[in-house]
Order: structure tokens, then sequence, then C-alpha cells
């Protein structure tokens, strides 16, 4: 596991070919390109926390990005890495002169210049973002511009922001490199980063657009070329885009180092502790419209082959819990939701150019949904033989769900990709049960408040309490199912039902 996730860099490994005295077209030269990216100090980033805290997501890569071997890069030797310098305060600043200075205060220096490093170099990230990969592809027509402007978000309007944070630490700095106080600056900037609502929860769109847009051989070759370009430091476009994010999350990490080698009677004391407030604050409240903002992005490509599908729970639901792809015994990839409330089992689809998520079966509610942790060589394979294939890999890593409601009955034996994306689903579904158990025992009490209260206010007897209602209450907070039952029917019915919806499915798909 949708947990929560770092987007790793890859290039292609490419065979190498026999010399061939075949005539070959040579590729014509695409000097525009290089004019429109401009020299750019090539260092790299830092490493920062690569993603917000909120629900954990499982996204295998189905469909990865493949290079095909281009003839202009047939003979091109591998780009060179270069890396960002690391600087600290008291190797770039003399500090000999302050041989008063104690252990204590150089390092409350160098956290308050690692603070202000860290803006420099996002400040260049940033431009180098809108310059190397923006600009050209507007140019050169390889995307349009409301695609670009989905992709990019609101990266345009951070540059100011952080240059404004950079000039005000740059403006308190001594001329001896020391900075006195700069709890103040951080409690009267940090509110800025309010603006950053909207850059993240555009995060989810704009990778998806992306992904898509690199099926087009153009937008691809592009990348391709930026990949291999010293610039770019070997970190794809995503990379920079996903800096800001990472940032937001670091300037806690960043306040508590600096506090923690300030002295209590400095006056910095309290505006840091303020300041820390104040980004824990805007950091929480950004994850939870991010969260908002991603739930509601699935929601709407979730395709209903028929009206009895629709669920109102998907509907009220805000959050996406985990989500990603897993196998059924039959080997059928699945793209799985765990929603706040109810478990959505979909097939991977394009519609209308875009990836969408058709239902594939009823969605299950976690109230009543069994999960059962299956043993290595447990399962059925191929819906015939149970564990004939132990020392397989094709059985490993399954658990089940099921649920059974009056006639409605499934089950489902779901492969992870590895034991520790098994381990986390699993969590993820017991965590959304025990919410769900602990809602319904919150309404059980405040149902028994509400009739064991006269309108008045005066207590009446337990008596007056009809069991109908006491019955309900009690269904709604109890989760547990005999699974041997379940297991049993949905064995007998698996084959038969699959089939048919299978077939359904694959005709309408």
């Amino acid at each position: 596991m949708c947990c929560s996730r770092s987007i790793k860099c890859q290039m292609e490994v490419r065979k190498p070919r026999e010399p061939s005295t075949k005539r070959v077209k040579p590729l014509s030269r695409v000097t525009s390109l290089a004019s429109l990216i401009p020299p750019v100090r090539a260092t790299p980033l830092k490493r920062f926390s690569q993603t917000l805290q909120r629900s954990i997501s499982f996204r295998s890569d189905s469909r990865p990005d493949l290079f095909s071997p281009r003839p202009w890069s047939r003979n091109m030797p591998p780009a060179s890495t270069k890396r960002r310098d690391s600087k600290l305060w008291s190797e770039t600043f003399d500090v000999c002169v302050n041989h008063m200075l104690t252990s204590k205060e150089i390092k409350r220096q160098e956290a308050i210049f690692e603070l202000s490093q860290g803006e420099e170099d996002l400040i260049e990230d940033l431009k180098l973002a809108k310059k190397a990969y923006h600009d050209p592809m507007l140019k050169l027509s390889i995307m349009t511009e409301q695609e670009l402007n989905q992709i990019f978000g609101t990266l345009d309007s951070l540059i100011p922001l952080h240059e404004d944070l950079l000039r005000r630490l740059q403006e308190v700095r001594k001329s001896d490199g020391s900075t006195e106080h700069v709890g103040h600056i951080l409690v009267g900037w940090l509110p800025c980063l309010n603006s950053y609502d909207s850059y993240c929860s555009n995060q989810v769109a704009a990778k998806a657009l992306l992904d898509h847009k690199k099926q087009d051989h153009r937008v691809q070759d592009f990348l391709q070329r930026c990949l291999e370009s010293p610039f770019s430091r070997k970190l794809d476009l995503w990379n920079f885009l996903d800096i800001p994010r990472s940032r937001l999350v670091k300037y806690p990490l960043l306040l508590r180092e600096i506090l923690r080698h300030t002295p209590n009677d400095h006056p910095d004391q309290q505006h840091l502790e303020e300041a820390i407030n104040i980004i824990q604050g805007i950091v929480a409240e950004i994850n939870i419209k991010t969260g908002e903002s991603e739930c509601q992005y699935y929601k709407e490509r979730l395709i209903y082959l028929e009206e009895g599908q629709r669920d109102s729970l998907i509907d009220n639901s805000r959050v996406v819990c985990c989500h990603g792809e897993l196998k059924n015994n039959r080997g059928v990839k699945l793209h799985v939701f765990l929603f706040q409330e109810v478990l959505v089992i979909t097939r991977a689809i394009t519609h209308n150019e875009q990836l969408c998520y058709q239902l594939y079966r009823q969605p299950i509610p976690v109230r009543d949904l069994v999960l059962e942790d299956l043993q290595d060589g447990e399962v059925r394979v191929g819906g015939s033989i149970r564990g004939a294939f132990s020392n397989n890999e094709r059985i490993k890593n399954f658990f089940r769900v099921s649920f059974k409601s009056g006639s409605q009955s499934q089950s489902h034996s779901l492969q992870a990709n590895d034991s520790f994306n098994k381990q986390q689903w699993l969590n993820c579904i017991r965590q959304a049960k025990e919410k769900v158990t602990c809602a319904g025992k919150t309404r059980v009490l405040n149902s028994e408040a509400h009739f064991l209260l006269s309108p008045n206010g005066s207590r009446v007897s337990q008596g007056e309490t009809t069991l109908e209602q006491m019955d309900q209450s009690d269904s709604e907070s109890d989760c547990s199912m005999d699974t041997s039952e379940v297991n049993l029917d949905c064995e007998r019915m698996e084959q038969t039902n699959s089939c048919e919806s299978e077939k359904q499915i694959e005709t309408d798909v």
C-alpha cells in the first residue's frame, strides 16, 4: 500500500546493438530545445521528506513508463550527476572571530543557516522547473497551456513567497554571518503558507495527467532528454513538482531544531514555540484538504455498471484510507479502494482517454466486512486446487475479504505485491473496522441516552425503550461474523457467480 510514498527516477537499461551497415536517416537536431533551456547551476536537491503524512496509499505502477531506445541517445554517454555541496554555517563564514560562542550557539546558527540555505535551494529548483520544463514545452507546443496549468498548478505563486522569507533572513544576518533573532520573522511569515492549499490539493490530478501525457512520444522524448541532461541531476519532472510539498512538511523539523539549541531565556524561545504551533496547524489543515481532494478525484472516476452498485457510503466518503492494485486468485488485476466505511473493488479501464475505475462487484460495507489473513499456500489458485503449489510464488501474500447480508454474498482472495504491502492492507482494513465500530457504539450510547430521558428531562425506566430499537443499535455496533460459515457459502457460490459476473463485466468493458 494507497499508503501512504517517494517517486524513483529510473533510467532504461539498453542492450548494446550490433553494428549495422544499413543507412539510417539521421534525427533532425532540436536546436530550439537547447536555446530554451537556460544554463543552470547543476547542484542537487537536498533530501526532503517525500510526502505529507496523510491517508496511506498503495500504488502499483501497473503501467510503467516505457522508454524505447532512441537514435539520438544511442551513442550518448550517460550524463554525470552533480550533487549540491553540503554547506555548513561554520564553513561558509569565518567563525574564528566568534571564539566566545558556545557549542550550543554554534549548533543554533547551523540550524538557522540550514533554514536559509534550504529556501535558496527551493527557489532555485522552482525556477528550474518553470524555465527548463514548463516554458519549453509550451513554446514547442508539446503540451497545451491548459494541460501545463493543470500539471504545474500554482507553482509560480510559490516562488515570490519563498523569496520573501529568504530576503528577511538575509536582512537580519550580521556581517559575521550570525543571526540573533529569527522567531519573529517566522511568526509573521508562516501564515503565507496557507497558499499551499490549492497547490497540494491539485497534486493528485496533476500526477494523473502527467502520467497520461507520457504516453505521447513527444512528451516522452522531451522528458527523457531532460532526464539525461546534467541540469536535472537525474531527477524527473515530478520530483521537481513535489519539492514544495516536501519542503512544507520539513518546516516543523527545522523549527524544532532551532528551538532545541535556543536558551530558555532567549527572546526567540516564545516566538519559536508560537511558530511551531502555526506551521503544525497549517500542515494539518492542508493534509485534510488534500485528502478530501484525492477522495473526490477518485470518486468522480468510478464507473458503475448498474445503478444498484451506487452506495451512499461512497458518496459520503471524504477520505481514501488506502488504495492500490491487487490480484484475485485467478490472476485478474484489480484496483481496490478502501474508503472510510466501504471497500470498493474495481478494474482500471480507459474511458474518454482518462484512467477510470469500473466497479467489479457490489461495494462492501466495512461494518459487515470479514477480514481473513491467509497463510502462504492456503488459497485456491485458478479456482481449482487448494495448496497444490505451496512453494509457488503465485500463492503468497494473500488475504481474504468476505461479506454476507441476506441473499447477497461475496468472497475475494486478494494478493498483494509483497508481505509488507499485504500487512499494510490488513492494518488499514482493521483500523477502518475499529473506527466504524467505535462510531457505532457512540451512536448506540447517544440513542440510549435519548430514550432514557423524557422530553422534559426527567428519567424514565429502561423498560420503555423498545427491543426493536436496542436490537438495531446492537446490530450497528457488532461487526463480528462467523468466517467459517461465510467461507463455505462463498466457496460454493464463488465459481458460478464469478463466471456470470465476469462475462457481464468484460462484455461491458
